[in-house]
């Protein structure tokens, strides 16, 4: 008997149903065995029914449910809580649904704050209206999954890596509990480490690094060692499953788009800390906030000002 699946996307972009497409041939042989019942962005499963003609939110049954994207409105919310009832296990696939990811950036300000700067700058003539009609209302801030209803297993990235969801999906058919990376993207970076410090402050990359883009990276000198802010030390693994992270295999440094090393770390206190500890002063940091954006969830990232 095939396992069910449903799949649900929230405050989201689709990259994490483009990395579950993404697994190839991987995704065809897992068909043999998976049945997805609901994925909205593939199959036409009308929340209210095919019609319209219910009144509460009908999503099927299964045994596996996969959430992509952060909560941020209580459309989002109603659909999350539903989810959570229909399906055995809760899955949150991405760093918006485990962190919070980039909408939660929107939790530097006040969602009154947010919507007066989007709808009225200071080059708009007449300021556009807040729309109130037809749109969901917005919840007080951005929020991941798991601070909303209890989830099973976190799968952060941005998007995940194919081939740890097919991995994933192939260890829970087996019936295991799966073993997701827990090192950090310096464990996996080849690049050269001198460890002769001599950098005292962060320089914004605004200049291409030191290195021949001919050479192999196990040539190039550390990224964050050249003096340039990289998210390694502090961002899980995860976005190459082979060879080197995919920022630093394009000489750029890392961002730290699979959330923290640790499930519920700190990116930006844990940063600082490192950038400490090895001389360098945190300070010359130029946007220390936006250590966090990709885990501003959480109550991580809240507005200047307030409590």
């Amino acid at each position: 008997m095939a396992i069910k699946v449903a799949e649900e996307w929230l405050s989201a972009c689709s990259g994490c149903e483009i990395a579950i497409l993404n697994m190839g041939e991987a995704l065809l042989d897992l068909l043999e065995q998976l049945e997805f019942v609901h994925m909205p962005v593939l199959i036409d499963h009308k929340y209210l029914g095919q019609l319209g003609q219910s009144d509460t939110i009908d999503i099927p049954e299964a045994d596996i449910g996969i959430v992509s994207g952060a909560v941020a409105n209580e459309e989002h919310l109603e659909v999350l809580k539903k989810m959570r009832k229909s399906c055995r296990l809760l899955i949150a696939l991405g760093t918006c649904a485990t962190h919070g990811g980039i909408p939660a950036l929107l939790n530097s300000w006040t969602m009154k704050e947010a919507l007066e700067t989007i709808f009225s700058t200071p080059t708009t003539e007449i300021p556009a209206s807040i729309p109130d009609k037809g749109v969901p209302p917005l919840l007080d801030r951005i929020y991941a999954v798991d601070e909303k209803v209890k989830v099973d297993i976190l799968m952060p990235g941005c998007p995940p890596n194919p081939q740890h969801i097919a991995e994933l999906f192939a260890t829970l058919l087996e019936g295991d509990q799966p073993t997701l990376p827990e090192k950090s993207v310096c464990d996996t970076c080849p690049t050269l480490r001198k460890g002769k410090g001599g950098v005292k402050k962060i320089k914004r990359f605004l200049e291409n690094a030191a290195c021949d883009p001919k050479e192999p990276l196990d040539k190039m000198q550390c990224l964050l060692e050249q003096g340039f802010m990289c998210m390694g030390p502090v961002t899980a693994a995860g976005c190459a499953a082979e060879g080197a992270p995919r920022c630093i295999s394009a000489r750029v440094p890392c961002r730290g788009c699979f959330g923290p090393v640790r499930p519920h770390g700190n990116q930006m206190l844990d940063m600082i800390n490192a950038l400490t500890s090895n001389g360098i002063d945190w300070k010359t940091i130029v946007d220390r906030r936006s250590l966090l954006r990709f885990s501003g969830a959480h109550g991580l990232l809240r507005p200047i000002g307030h409590k």
